[in-house]
């Protein structure tokens, strides 16, 4: 099974941005390094608090690509150990399950044509305004979905 840590200071620049943004949705891309196999550490992600409403989130790809280029860049472009881990958005009135909607897009991602072999999906969202909930699942070609394990 595939594990993926948040770290504490990691959650906690989410948990900013979840509070800033409030009942709207938010989101970026995760940018993660490779301790094992199957297990991952969330080392920078990007946000894009503009485009979301109270139930939709889609994210702009110019400025994400931007500092996917800038994480290379300083990881050193070691693509084996550092590189692009996945999507996130908060679902700030729903469950952290993905949607429809969201399973479509990622299995598009994995399945289209960039070079791109699996994603994770992660979904948060705050709750009493100070913790952190999150689901996380990784898609996979040919369009496998499987569950993982979060440690935050």
């Amino acid at each position: 099974m595939t594990t993926i840590s948040l770290p504490p200071d990691q959650r906690a620049r989410l948990g900013r941005h979840l509070r800033r943004a409030g009942r709207r949705e938010i989101g970026g891309i995760l940018m993660g390094e490779q301790l094992e196999h199957d297990r991952f550490r969330v080392v920078e992600f990007t946000v894009d608090e503009t485009s979301g409403t109270a139930a939709h989130f889609v994210r702009s790809p110019e400025h994400h690509r931007a500092a996917l280029d800038a994480f290379f860049r300083r990881t050193g472009a070691d693509y084996r150990r550092f590189n692009y881990l996945g999507e996130w958005h908060s679902h700030p009135s729903f469950s952290v399950l993905p949607s429809p909607e969201d399973v479509a897009s990622m299995v598009d991602l994995v399945t289209g044509e960039r070079d791109i072999t699996f994603a994770a999906l992660l979904i948060v969202r705050l709750r009493y305004s100070i913790r952190i909930e999150a689901g996380c699942q990784i898609f996979a070609r040919p369009g496998v979905v499987g569950p993982v394990t979060l440690v935050c």
